[in-house]
């Protein structure tokens, strides 16, 4: 659990006990700070208490006086589209919000002796781009941790060391609300509409994202530069400090791209020139798609920041072993692939997926998203049949018009037929272009419920693969 500097002896209140909030509250705890928690969720604060934490209905406070600040937990939201019940009384006397993120740059800050931090944001991507930084760096025997979105939570660690290298996924609400924001090197992959309740529009959520680029400490950024955002934002930063990627194949966009997705390789490229090592991906089956091209890019510039070989860059590479719920492949069981991208929560990062993939019987559907999958209708030739689920069922259904489609409505229907009708060169693809909301805690519940229909109805046709 790590200490905070110049916490000792003041009063913090901590809005929502989950596991950041619960790594928050004994960090503040354990720093000599005073902690008031809550929670609205019973099954919650009776864990937190279980565990040692003052549980105080930050509802029926009368006062704030006394109170430094108010700490609030990602999921929560401090605005839009309105704010929580306690964080609306707590800007109503003005105290001051933040969250664990601030907290712990704000102590990194004050340190003589702090470690190198590499913060990854974008849409899509973030989770595998840190993971893929991460194992390159291990690779290159660095001593590094992994954390944030991904990992353990940030205040839930060992104290930090000099020497260390700490990888930060960060989103777009936690970078939003932070007070404090230092990051050695900051990565932006992309942006699409995702999100927008919670900041009141794209304009919103690219501002939040673009916060991580706008302080002093940022010795480094890596942009992906295949949107708009994305090159407004890399004409913003210093260029010497700016490291621009892309795999985009609109060459007017990644004219000045440092690090380019080029076929079956990441090109060194400067002044139009190719320049320096190659990296030569086709190898890398695990990462294929143009957006895991994306993560690769962000990852060798980074690396090279760092003054990584190439060489043990490849290796790492190779290494990878992926991350559940994003393009996890579950199994071919009898010619019959069956890949689980659950994460694949907007239209997006399910159009990237489909057009990995052929033969695809989609799964999709959940809590719908503005707009809906009309976007999806341009990425439909790989697909054979849709088989929809969740809430947005019907309005996906009534969106994909004559395509061949299924309202199934849960999930377990949805994997009965699909391996019911898959023939041998199918793919089975959960990619639902929705949040899980509707009928799940979060999307890892619904990948790890779609990993296990899966592997019971080809154990009911008798299937040993």
């Amino acid at each position: 659990m790590l200490t905070l500097s110049s916490v000792s002896g003041q009063h913090f209140a901590v809005l929502g006990l989950g596991r950041t909030g619960i790594a928050t509250t004994k960090s503040l705890n354990i720093s000599g700070a005073k902690v008031w928690a809550w929670d609205d969720c019973k099954e919650a604060r009776k864990k937190a208490e279980a565990s040692g934490i003052e549980v105080r209905d930050l509802n029926r406070l009368t006062s704030w006086t006394g109170i430094e600040c108010l700490i609030v937990s990602p999921g929560i939201p401090h605005l839009y589209p309105r704010p929580h019940p306690i964080i609306e009384s707590a800007l109503r006397v003005g105290l001051p919000l933040d969250n664990d993120i601030g907290l712990f740059f704000s102590h990194l800050c004050k340190l003589s002796d702090a470690p190198t931090i590499i913060a990854v944001t974008g849409s899509n991507g973030k989770s595998t781009t840190a993971a893929l930084i991460h194992c390159v760096l291990e690779k290159a025997k660095k001593n590094v941790r992994l954390v944030g979105n991904i990992g353990e939570p940030v205040l839930d660690g060992r104290p930090l060391t000099q020497d260390e290298i700490v990888i930060l996924e960060l989103s777009s609400y936690q970078i939003e609300l932070a007070r404090t924001l230092a990051p050695s090197i900051a990565v932006f992959l992309n942006l699409s509409e995702d999100h927008l309740d919670r900041h009141g529009g794209l304009g919103g959520y690219f501002a939040a994202k673009r916060r991580l680029f706008e302080h002093s400490h940022l010795e480094r950024g890596v942009i992906g530069v295949d949107e708009l955002e994305g090159r407004y934002l890399a004409s913003r930063l210093n260029p010497r400090q700016t490291v621009k990627i892309s795999s985009s194949q609109n060459l007017s966009n990644c004219a000045d791209a440092v690090f380019v997705a080029d076929g079956d390789r990441i090109v060194s490229r400067a002044l139009g020139r190719d320049q320096g090592p190659d990296y030569r991906i086709n190898s890398l089956t695990h990462l294929s798609g143009r957006h895991n091209h994306q993560n690769i890019c962000a990852t060798v510039a980074v690396c090279c920041a760092l003054d990584v070989e190439p060489k043990t860059i490849m290796t790492g590479l190779k290494a990878y072993q992926g991350l559940p719920h994003r393009s996890q492949v579950i199994g071919d069981f009898g010619g019959i692939i069956c890949v689980n991208d659950s994460k694949a929560t907007n239209v997006k990062s399910a159009g990237m997926a489909l057009q990995s993939h052929s033969n695809i019987r989609w799964i999709l559907g959940g809590l719908g998203k503005e707009g809906g999958i009309f976007p999806l209708k341009n990425h439909l030739n790989n697909v054979v049949k849709a088989y929809l689920i969740g809430q947005s069922a019907q309005e996906f259904a009534d969106q994909l018009g004559d395509f061949p489609h299924v309202i199934c409505f849960d999930l377990e229907r949805a994997v009965q037929l699909a391996c019911a009708e898959a023939l041998p060169g199918d793919t089975i693809l959960l990619a639902p272009a929705a949040a899980s909301f509707d009928q799940y805690s979060d999307f890892s519940a619904r990948g790890d419920h779609f990993i296990a229909e899966v592997k019971r109805q080809f154990r009911s046709v008798g299937d040993k693969n």
